[in-house]
């Protein structure tokens, strides 16, 4: 693991402190932990306080952790400076990680790199309108549909330089953009729909009657619907159910 420092003190904060709202937050999440248990939650507490301050753990904001959870700050910078989730340097507004894995480099992660370098800048470098900065970073599991970026929280897959140059475009010019597939794909379902199980033999009878329908979901999202939409989960029966004519 490369060795990871914190942020120029050019770039430091005098201070830090959680909003109010932020503040309550925390006291839920220490009360969720048995007594004398509560610096369990130094995790939550240090993503909480990246968030507050714009993406990225001033020092004053890993101090202000270990003030609060009665740490040593070595103890809490240790946690800080080990997991690559917490960024210890200012990123941008729209942070896009880029996977660089095998996967991703066989389908054009590459190319990705180049678009990251003509409308960003390096690695780490903050875009002057503070809008971007990228890294590259491992595997993010999404390699069926690669290559692919992470903005912020939301997966962007199936890109090319072109559909990812515009996205960054869109994002600069404040437009509304679909996370998920950037083509015509439901997901990570195959591109142009399924390509197994589509002979209609497979779903008549051994009498040579139909079936009926096949098992279908219908409550599945559409192709080119945003996937970070969530439905709640209800319980279907699936349709034609081999049980339907069960005698009891």
């Amino acid at each position: 693991m490369a060795v990871r420092r914190l942020a120029d003190p050019s770039l430091q904060p005098a201070s830090f402190a959680f909003s109010a709202e932020n503040l309550a937050w925390a006291e839920r999440q220490i009360a969720r932990y048995p007594e004398g248990r509560q610096q369990s939650a130094v995790i939550p507490l240090l993503w909480r306080a990246q968030e507050q301050a714009g993406g990225w753990l001033p020092q004053k904001a890993i101090e202000y952790v270990a003030d609060f959870l009665r740490m040593a700050n070595i103890r809490v910078l240790e946690v800080a400076t080990f997991y690559t989730m917490f960024n210890l340097e200012p990123v941008g507004t729209f942070y896009v990680q880029l996977c660089g894995t095998t996967p991703c480099v066989l389908r054009g992660a590459e190319d990705l790199k180049t678009v990251c370098r003509q409308k960003i800048g390096e690695q780490h470098h903050v875009t002057a309108d503070g809008k971007f900065s990228w890294i590259e970073v491992e595997c993010l599991g999404a390699c069926v549909n690669a290559p692919m970026v992470q903005i912020n929280y939301d997966y962007y897959e199936d890109l090319t330089a072109e559909n990812f140059g515009k996205l960054l475009n869109d994002l600069a010019a404040g437009k509304a953009v679909n996370p998920g597939p950037q083509i015509d794909r439901q997901l990570s379902a195959p591109v142009g729909g399924p390509t197994t199980l589509t002979d209609p033999d497979l779903y008549a009878r051994s009498n040579g009657k139909p079936h009926g329908a096949s098992l279908t979901d219908p409550n599945a999202k559409e192709p080119g619907a945003a996937a970070k939409v969530r439905d709640a989960a209800v319980p279907t029966s699936p349709v034609g159910d081999s049980s339907t004519n069960r005698s009891s």
